[in-house]
């Protein structure tokens, strides 16, 4: 923010500066990470076979099934900052958005956490469905700064409680040789499914407005929470 204020909203400038600590991120694996030695009788196998898929097993696809139709719920955080610039909030000013949502996401990631080793994945995860409905809502409803903020809040608040779960339920469904396998096509299936979310938000943001981007997030939520209660197994015991 400070930058664009500085260069009157110069993007190319800003996105320049940008590249420095990324060329130092690389800069690091290169020259500060070293792969552990493999010993010479590692037995190497290729874990994409049909045996190991099948491995996997159902519980394991009903977590993929549920992740996928999640992310389509919860498209690119870039709307957010579009909705809030309907609302009259500044170029410069738009990094407050992602801002005051990790905000509340860092403060509440902790004690969410904690409650997730307490109670069931699968009820907290409906917990944070159910809040991300609420934020959709809001969102939907109006562009005015309280509603878009209280909108932000609870997304914010959603991912703390949410962020983490699934991932953790790819590891109770997998096989410990197979986790590695597992996470692939976990996070393959939740790129794809982000990929048709935002490109879906966009053309209805574009053709019918704001709106019907954020009812359509509802509705996705509510479809991924009915999966959820068809499998209500997932994740550690109550």
């Amino acid at each position: 923010m400070g930058l664009m204020l500085l260069w009157a909203n110069d993007f190319h400038a800003v996105f320049w500066v940008a590249v420095i600590p990324a060329f130092l991120c690389v800069a690091l694996l290169i020259f500060g990470i070293r792969e552990p030695t493999r010993p010479a009788s590692a037995v190497r196998t290729n874990p994409i076979s049909r045996v190991n898929l099948r491995r996997l097993g159902s519980g394991y696809w009903w977590v993929v099934g549920i992740g996928a139709v999640f992310t389509l719920a919860r498209f690119s955080e870039a709307f957010l900052v579009l909705r809030a610039q309907q609302g009259g909030l500044g170029l410069a000013w738009t990094p407050l958005v992602l801002i005051g949502m990790n905000l509340i996401y860092a403060a509440c990631a902790y004690p969410f956490g904690r409650l997730a080793d307490r109670i069931s994945h699968t009820t907290l995860l409906a917990w944070g469905l159910a809040l991300l409905m609420v934020a959709d809502a809001l969102l939907a409803y109006s562009n005015q700064w309280g509603w878009v903020w209280a909108g932000i809040s609870m997304w914010g608040l959603h991912m703390a409680m949410t962020q983490g779960l699934l991932a953790t339920m790819v590891a109770d469904t997998a096989p410990d040789d197979l986790r590695g396998t597992a996470y692939g096509f976990f996070n393959l299936m939740s790129g794809l499914a982000m990929l048709v979310a935002s490109a879906l938000a966009g053309l209805l943001w574009d053709q019918w407005g704001a709106s019907y981007t954020f009812v359509a997030g509802m509705v996705f939520s509510a479809l991924a929470l009915v999966l959820l209660r068809l499998r209500p197994a997932l994740g550690n015991p109550a």
